[in-house]
């Protein structure tokens, strides 16, 4: 479906339950439900005209390091990485290492799948698959990204910790903190950005800055026991900004993307992922991408990234590719 296609947030339909607008079925084709959302936006013509943003065919890595988040929040298992010695092993002669991986796919670099949130009130996943019985009806594994060839397009980057600076805001990314759509609008203002249909909005909030400046100690205190986290505020008038802007996912480099705890009755979590099936990328890496955009005053890049290919998951861990090529 074409952008052109879609409905005004205003003209969404709205979902029986819940009572809020809702994007099931827009996708559908054929009598089939649709299982990827709005990375649909992600056409072949969209994606050809993103990659005119390589200039020098330089790349900057988003992935955050797998082992960074040793104690994640809500006791989430951290990564336990172990080496496999084969030449240790009876009846092997040969000099190998394995490695073999255990985590919390919350723990680092993710996306937030369809099927890892259902509505908060409805307990409906997107286009309307029960909480019950997800995990028994084969919808909504993130391997469906994977086979439309990955998350590619066209990234901008709102970078809100560089602005708030120019702009001498003071604030605490282990608080409530809350980015506005003005916030955005400002910021892309001043990168002279223009947002484009079927983009993929990244934005800096300085969490992880803050993580990597900070001791074991202060992590443990607001991270692992926190309660609040900087983000993009829930509202209505948010929910209409990113829908009528039509991006196919968001990005942060905080937990959730939104701001914590959520605004009541806007969780950016039950709308986007439930309700729009639209991805939303969390404890993504930033610091070298804005550094990168920073230097060449350009802050649009083509973005790729491959989601864990397995049948029936829910998010994915280490970005294993994904990459911003800034200029």
């Amino acid at each position: 479906m074409h952008t052109t296609d879609l409905p005004t947030y205003q003209n969404l339909p709205t979902e029986d339950q819940s009572g809020y607008k809702c994007s099931w079925g827009l996708f559908d084709k054929d009598g089939v439900k649709d299982e990827v959302g709005t990375v649909n936006l992600l056409t072949p013509e969209v994606v050809a005209e993103a990659a005119k943003e390589v200039k020098l065919g330089k790349s900057v890595s988003l992935n955050w390091g797998l082992e960074k988040m040793h104690k994640p929040f809500g006791a989430r298992l951290a990564l336990n990485h172990k080496f496999i010695d084969w030449r240790q092993k009876e009846g092997f002669d040969f000099y190998c290492y394995d490695d073999e991986v255990n985590v919390n796919t919350q723990s680092g670099s993710q996306w937030d799948g369809l099927r890892h949130w259902g509505h908060s009130k409805t307990g409906l996943y997107y286009n309307g698959v029960h909480h019950d019985k997800l995990l028994q009806s084969g919808h909504l594994g993130i391997e469906q990204w994977s086979k439309r060839g990955g998350i590619v397009g066209r990234g901008v980057l709102l970078d809100y910790c560089h602005w708030a600076e120019k702009a001498k805001i003071e604030f605490n990314p282990m608080s409530g903190h809350k980015i506005t759509i003005a916030d955005l609008e400002a910021i892309a203002k001043d990168e002279a950005v223009t947002l484009q249909p079927g983009d993929i909005l990244v934005v800096r909030t300085g969490f992880l800055k803050w993580y990597e400046e900070h001791s074991e100690e202060l992590r443990e205190k607001y991270i692992t026991n926190g309660k609040a986290w900087i983000g993009v505020e829930g509202s209505e008038r948010t929910l209409e900004w990113l829908w009528n802007n039509h991006f196919a996912a968001v990005v942060g480099d905080n937990i959730g993307f939104e701001v914590w705890p959520p605004t009541a009755g806007y969780s950016l979590h039950d709308h986007l992922l439930s309700l729009w099936g639209m991805p939303i990328g969390e404890l993504w890496d930033l610091e070298g991408l804005s550094e990168q955009c920073g230097k060449q005053n350009r802050w649009s890049f083509f973005l790729t990234s491959a989601p864990l290919n397995v049948t029936g998951g829910y998010l994915k861990a280490a970005l294993v590719d994904a990459n911003a090529t800034p200029y």
